[in-house]
């Protein structure tokens, strides 16, 4: 850790920086093959502040907080990474002939010689704390870092103080993009974002959060803390390489927030002005939510709860990327969740924790795929099957063949409405006898914005919105028409939450008949209309008279019928 820890522990002590109660604390609390000094400072009896300007003061040397230096290009190209890398020291500036050289230990006498032979000028050398010229290295040399060198880095970080939930230190000289990179997390899961861009643009670096389905602007930064800030992230994924650039990287971050812990997946994609980053928030605590709180109206709830709680048969859920199909299928799972049913679920990730359930996570880089699943749970005797999504024939078949055998199968599919759900299983190979045998439902949906409960105030609908929404003068009587004003709870948008809009395509006889026929996806949907079927559009309609969303979501997220 540090040449001479006994002189320095020594050195403190006479500095009054240290008291002896401090020494008596720490032999008691010292666990492992930590020092002395690393248990002081986890203790939050020392900062690397205090260290940094004792061994400063005793080495007269100055002490610099390099969060204050402008440190440019010509500064850090007058040293080799591999010297500052292996070293552990940061140039910081020039004086004549001289280069200033930070040090986070004056007294390790062999790195300052080694460091006099290696470098070009001649050094002066000034004493800073071992987080800030990290962090310097990180920001300056991850490009020529390698993945054991990166990794040492991050091991090497001091938790000061108690917990530290995202790996950033409480200590003074704590650096400054790992604050950065803690603050954005901690603002993104204060707001309730459930993705955080960070782009990469030409002249700043942009971050903005989504928020119930919309992308809002919080920040921009200089666009020099790129780097920095991708590689930070980077290296707290344990996974992605700091020195790859040019290709996209996917990785997982696990953190502590408050008292909830979070599981982000990070992907990276190289863009014209650097790396583009994409955290995605998941909230690892027990969900607990039912029908209601979805969005459903109680006709549409009632048929839903008959669906859920059929013997055998699949329930397909279908809609793009983020319109909440898993959110559906958990509150599902949740409502049938009893002592007497075996409910096993594959997932890709495991999003949420649900008590009483067993939930297998797909690894397909060890063979762990949907189908590898499905086969081993299907010995496992389950009740109840919900799997993730169903992306190929191997997969569809082992779920046709398990309702067909007793099984009730919960499951997703990436389409624009329901009936169109039949279309996608027969492209990937599904005999259509056998769609029309298994499937019992398939509902599409799309999430709205709330109208902000705080804001919410009687409006009225534009001709515009009145003609999208084909509305006459029947269905206006007795209306509800509201809309946000705005105010701090919404963020000033007007909506805070969002909800389901659904279209429930129920599979009777007579359209097992139509799709047996290999009639097309039109003339299903038609026929399904003709027999009660609601769509999208008309759901969201219903949401918006009775005041609960607004005709500017309903239109944004929804085809018109005629479409």
């Amino acid at each position: 850790m540090y040449a001479n820890e006994d002189y320095l522990i020594e050195l403190l002590q006479e500095s009054g920086r240290l008291e002896k109660s401090d020494l008596d604390s720490a032999r008691q609390m010292k666990k492992g093959q930590d020092t002395m000094l690393e248990t002081l400072l986890k203790l939050g009896k020392l900062t690397e502040e205090d260290v940094a300007r004792e061994l400063a003061v005793s080495s007269g040397m100055d002490f610099v907080d390099l969060t204050k230096l402008e440190i440019d290009e010509a500064v850090t190209g007058a040293m080799e990474a591999e010297v500052a890398l292996r070293y552990k020291v940061v140039p910081v500036g020039f004086n004549g002939s001289h280069l200033y050289v930070a040090v986070s230990d004056p007294l390790d006498f062999d790195t300052l010689d080694s460091v006099r032979h290696v470098i070009q000028y001649e050094p002066e050398f000034v004493c800073a704390t071992r987080a800030q010229i990290r962090q310097c290295l990180i920001e300056f040399y991850s490009g020529e870092m390698t993945a054991e060198q990166a990794q040492e880095l991050n091991a090497s970080t001091v938790t000061v103080g108690g917990n530290d939930d995202m790996g950033a230190g409480k200590e003074g000289g704590d650096a400054p993009v790992i604050r950065l990179v803690h603050q954005i997390l901690a603002e993104a899961y204060q707001h309730r974002a459930s993705d955080i861009h960070i782009e990469p643009l030409e002249n700043e670096l942009r971050i903005r959060y989504r928020i119930d389905g919309s992308l809002h602007k919080v920040a921009s930064h200089p666009r020099r803390l790129m780097s920095a800030v991708v590689s930070r992230i980077k290296i707290m994924t344990g996974s992605m390489s700091i020195a790859e650039k040019r290709l996209p990287q996917d990785g997982r971050i696990q953190a502590s927030m408050s008292d909830r812990d979070l599981d982000l997946r990070v992907s990276t994609v190289p863009t014209n002005h650097g790396e583009s980053v994409v955290m995605r928030i998941l909230d690892k605590q027990s969900l607990v939510i039912g029908l209601p709180e979805l969005g459903f109206f109680a006709d549409d709830q009632e048929n839903f709860n008959q669906l859920i709680r059929l013997p055998d048969g699949i329930l397909l859920v279908t809609g793009p990327t983020g319109s909440g199909k898993t959110t559906t299928l958990y509150a599902c799972l949740n409502v049938i969740n009893k002592p007497d049913r075996k409910i096993i679920t594959v997932e890709d990730p495991v999003e949420y924790l649900l008590s009483g359930i067993n939930q297998v996570q797909v690894k397909e880089d060890i063979g762990m795929t949907f189908a590898a699943a499905l086969r081993a749970i299907l010995r496992q005797a389950p009740n109840i099957i919900m799997i993730g999504e169903i992306r190929d024939l191997e997969t569809a078949s082992i779920a046709i063949n398990a309702s067909l055998t007793g099984h009730l199968v919960f499951s997703t599919l990436h389409t624009n409405d329901a009936p169109s759900a039949v279309a996608r299983l027969a492209d990937i190979g599904v005999k259509r006898f056998l769609i029309s045998s298994a499937v019992r439902s398939i509902m599409a949906q799309r999430l709205v914005r709330k109208i902000c409960k705080d804001c919410g105030a009687d409006a009225t609908l534009s001709d515009k919105e009145i003609k999208s929404l084909k509305l006459d003068s029947k269905q206006m009587e007795g209306a509800t028409i509201k809309a946000g004003t705005g105010c701090r709870t919404c963020r000033n948008t007007g909506y805070k939450g969002r909800m389901g809009i659904f279209e429930i395509f129920n599979i009777d006889e007579e359209i097992s008949h139509i799709i047996n026929r290999n009639e097309s996806t039109p003339q299903l949907r038609k026929r399904a209309r003709e027999l009660g079927m609601r769509t999208l559009r008309e759901d969201g309609v219903r949401k918006v008279l009775a005041g609960r969303t607004t005709a500017a979501e309903v239109v944004r997220v929804t085809m018109s019928d005629s479409d």
